[in-house]
C-alpha cells in the first residue's frame, strides 16, 4: 500500500457524516471509471422481502430521473444484479447479464430493467455484494462506467485495480454503517430521541420526566411520535430502529 492510499483510508475513516463520506467516495470511484454508484442496504430483511422502502439506505449519485425509476418505482424487484447479490457475496461483472440475456435466461421484467438501464446508459460495470454476519441485512453496490465505456472496459479496469475498488468499498460500507444515516421522513426531533435514549438506558416514564424536566404527558407524547416517525408498534422497535440507523447518542458536531 502507498503513502498515498493510506492517507486515502484515514481519510475515509476520519469523515463524519454520510453525504461528505458518499461524495468523495463517487470521486475515488470516477478516477477509475465508475462515474455512477447505486448503494444500498437494509435491515430489515425477511425471506420473502427486502422490507419497507423507507427504511432502506439508499446513496446515489444517478440522476433523478433513473432513481425513481429503478428505486422509487421498484424496477429494482426485478434487477438481475440486484437477485445475484442477495444470493451472493462478493463482485460481479455486468457481463453475466449478457450471458443470461443471450441464454434466453431472464423473464420479462427483467428484460424490462434491461431495457430501462440501457435507455440511461447503465449499460457496463459491476456490482458488490457486502459480506453480513446478520441474515436480517444486506448490503450491495452497483457501479457503472463512463458512458462511452463498454463491459470489456470494466473488465480492464478491474483486472488492473479490482482489489483496491472492492477495499474501499468495504471500507465506505462498513464506515456508513457507523454514521447517522438520514431516512425519508424518519428522521427523530432531538426530544424524541433524548426520551427514546433514556428508554433504552432503562429509565421509567417518571424518571425520564424528571431527567428532561418535562410532564410524563409529555414524555409519552414524544415516544408516540416517534414510534410514528419510525413507524413501528411499540417503544422497544422504537429504540431497536432508531439504535440500527444510528440515531441515538448522537455526538452533535
Amino acid at each position: 500500500m502507498t503513502p498515498d492510499q493510506r492517507d486515502i483510508l484515514i481519510e475515509l475513516t476520519n469523515i463524519d457524516r454520510v453525504e461528505a463520506l458518499w461524495q468523495r467516495h463517487c470521486e475515488l470511484m470516477e478516477a477509475y471509471g465508475f462515474d455512477r454508484l447505486l448503494y444500498g442496504f437494509t435491515r430489515f430483511m425477511t425471506p420473502n422481502s427486502l422490507g419497507d422502502p423507507n427504511d432502506f439506505v439508499v446513496l446515489t449519485n444517478h440522476t433523478q430521473a433513473y432513481r425513481k425509476g429503478f428505486v422509487e418505482d421498484g424496477l429494482y424487484r426485478h434487477a438481475p444484479m440486484v437477485r445475484w447479490a442477495l444470493q451472493n457475496e462478493g463482485h460481479c461483472s455486468w457481463q453475466v447479464l449478457a450471458d443470461q440475456l443471450s441464454a434466453g435466461a431472464l423473464d420479462e421484467k427483467a428484460q424490462k430493467v434491461m431495457a430501462f438501464n440501457l435507455h440511461h446508459k447503465v449499460h457496463a460495470g459491476y456490482t458488490i455484494s457486502f459480506k453480513s454476519v446478520s441474515s436480517r441485512a444486506k448490503g450491495a453496490i452497483s457501479m457503472t462506467t463512463l458512458p462511452e465505456m463498454s463491459q470489456d472496459d470494466a473488465d480492464a479496469i478491474w483486472a488492473e485495480h479490482g482489489s483496491d475498488i472492492i477495499l474501499l468499498n468495504n471500507i465506505v460500507h462498513l464506515k456508513i454503517l457507523t454514521l447517522p444515516v438520514p431516512l425519508q421522513n424518519q428522521n427523530l426531533t432531538p426530544r424524541q430521541r433524548e426520551a427514546l435514549e433514556w428508554v433504552g438506558d432503562g429509565k421509567t416514564m417518571q424518571d425520564i420526566a424528571q431527567i428532561m424536566g418535562l410532564t410524563q404527558a409529555t414524555i409519552e407524547k414524544h415516544l408516540r411520535l416517534a414510534r410514528e416517525t419510525l413507524n413501528v408498534e411499540t417503544t422497544a422497535q422504537a429504540v431497536a430502529k432508531a439504535a440500527f440507523h444510528n440515531q441515538m447518542y448522537i455526538l452533535e458536531a
